[in-house]
């Protein structure tokens, strides 16, 4: 398949289910391959990834409904839990002081390298599952949960946490994308 026709089929799944069209095996080597391939400024390194299943997933979204405290409607987030699992996308600030320090003319950049490389490693996930027939969409509860996921996964103080990707078998398709005038947005020189 080309990676324009996987990208056209990469889409925001709101309506997922914990039934997998693979096994989680799968999921688990796709998410490993992925992370390893994606490139980033000085190969720093920085991405980290927690792939959140089974009882863990619904003990996740149980949480970010407790923390907000109700102020996220209980349905959104059953929604975000009826899902097979959720991958937490982070970034290990260590990593980025320390290339901070080795490289003071570039300290400012690295966080912002950090965060694009976060970006690549998530639409490339999410491209790799859609490929396996999975759904998935992008959730940013974080700062807000922040102190959840930490306790809830014993993970260092370092690991800042950028995004939530619920993901899992499709009940139902979206609705189909408006063509835009991607002229408005991308001039050819």
């Amino acid at each position: 398949m080309k990676i324009i026709d996987v990208l056209q089929k990469r889409r925001t799944y709101y309506n997922l289910n914990k039934t997998l069209p693979v096994s989680k095996s799968e999921v688990k080597r796709v998410v490993e391959e992925i992370t390893e391939l994606v490139p980033d400024a000085f190969n720093m390194k920085s991405a980290r990834v927690i792939v959140v299943t089974d009882n863990k997933q619904d003990e996740l979204w149980d949480g970010i409904y407790d923390v907000f405290e109700g102020k996220v409607p209980r349905d959104k987030i059953d929604g975000f839990k009826a899902a097979a699992g959720t991958i937490l996308y982070f970034y290990d600030t260590e990593v980025v002081e320390t290339l901070q320090k080795q490289f003071p003319l570039y300290a400012d950049n690295f966080p912002v390298w950090a965060n694009q490389a976060n970006g690549m490693l998530q639409i490339n996930i999410w491209t790799g599952l859609r490929e396996l027939g999975i759904g998935a969409n992008l959730q940013h509860y974080n700062p807000v949960i922040d102190s959840l996921v930490q306790e809830m996964f014993e993970i260092p103080k370092s690991w800042k946490l950028i995004a939530q990707m619920p993901f899992g078998g499709i009940v139902t398709e979206p609705e189909p994308k408006a063509k835009e005038n991607i002229e408005e947005r991308v001039k050819f020189i």
